[in-house]
C-alpha cells in the first residue's frame, strides 16, 4: 500500500466519518487484482454453478468494505486484512446459494454424533456399517444422507481447510488479539492431528482435493471408485473430522 493510502486509512475514524471517494477508487485500482486472484483460486472448489464474476462482483464489495474498517493500528498490512475480508464476502455470497433444508443439517450432526459415540466407545475409526446401525438405518439410508449433505459438506469443509482466521476475524469484526492468534494456532495443530488420524482412504481424498485440487471425478478415476462415491467419503471425513473436534465448537 503507498503512503498516501496507510496515512488515508490510518486517519479515518470509519465509525464515524465517511471515506473518500478518491480514496475507495485508489483501493479498487490497485486491489482489483487481489480479488481476482483469491475468486479464481475459490473457483477451483466451487459448485458448476457459481461463477467467477458473481464472486469478484462480491469480492469488490469486501474489497471496500476493509477500505472503511481498516486500522493500521492493529498491526496487519491492508492486503492481509482486505484479503480476509474479501475472501469472506465471497463465500457470504456463495453460502446464500445452500438451499440444502434444515433436514440435512440436522442429520449431519447426528451423524457425526453417531461417530463421536462409536469412536468414544471402541477407541477405532467408525466404520460405515456401524454408523448406519448406531443411527438405526440401514446402510443405503446412511449413504443417502453422505449423498444430500456433501454438498454443503465440501463448502462447510472448505471452510475449515482454508483455516478458521476469516470465521474469528469476520465475526468480531476487527484483526484478532494475541489471545486469538494463539487459539487459533492451536486449533490449526488440533485439525492437523484430527486430518492425519483419519482413516486412509479419507485422508487420500482430501489430499487429492485440497492439495493436490483434483476434482470429484478425477479423484474417482484415480482411486475406482464413482464421482459420487467420492462426494460421500468427502462428506463422512468432514463429519468425522467434526465429531473429533467437537469441543472446538
Amino acid at each position: 500500500m503507498s503512503a498516501a493510502i496507510e496515512a488515508t486509512v490510518y486517519s479515518n475514524d470509519t465509525k464515524s466519518s465517511a471515506v473518500s471517494e478518491e480514496y475507495l477508487n485508489e483501493i479498487v485500482e490497485r486491489y482489483a487484482p487481489l480479488v481476482k486472484r483469491i475468486a479464481h483460486h475459490l473457483l477451483l472448489r466451487m459448485p458448476a454453478s457459481v461463477q467467477v464474476d458473481d464472486l469478484v462482483q462480491s469480492g469488490m464489495i469486501g474489497l471496500l468494505e476493509a477500505a472503511k474498517k481498516y486500522d493500521v493500528s492493529k498491526g496487519a498490512s491492508f492486503e492481509t486484512y482486505a484479503g480476509i475480508r474479501i475472501r469472506g464476502s465471497m463465500l457470504d455470497e456463495v453460502r446464500k446459494g445452500d438451499w440444502a433444508p434444515r433436514s440435512v443439517h440436522r442429520k449431519s450432526r447426528k451423524v457425526a454424533e453417531a461417530i463421536k459415540t462409536i469412536e468414544s466407545r471402541t477407541g477405532k475409526d467408525a466404520k460405515d456399517k456401524d454408523i448406519a446401525k448406531e443411527m438405526e438405518i440401514d446402510l443405503n439410508s446412511y449413504y443417502s444422507i453422505l449423498q444430500d449433505a456433501s454438498g454443503s459438506r465440501l463448502f462447510s469443509f472448505d471452510d475449515i481447510m482454508e483455516g478458521d482466521d476469516s470465521a474469528i476475524e469476520l465475526a468480531v469484526g476487527e484483526l484478532p488479539g494475541p489471545c486469538d492468534g494463539l487459539q487459533r494456532d492451536t486449533f490449526k495443530t488440533h485439525l492437523a492431528g484430527a486430518i492425519g488420524g483419519l482413516p486412509e482412504r479419507e485422508k487420500l481424498v482430501l489430499a487429492l482435493y485440497y492439495d493436490e485440487e483434483l476434482n470429484l471425478k478425477e479423484i474417482g478415476e484415480l482411486i475406482g471408485v464413482s464421482e459420487s462415491r467420492v462426494s460421500q467419503i468427502h462428506s463422512q471425513a468432514a463429519m468425522r473430522l467434526r465429531a473429533r473436534l467437537s469441543e472446538w465448537k
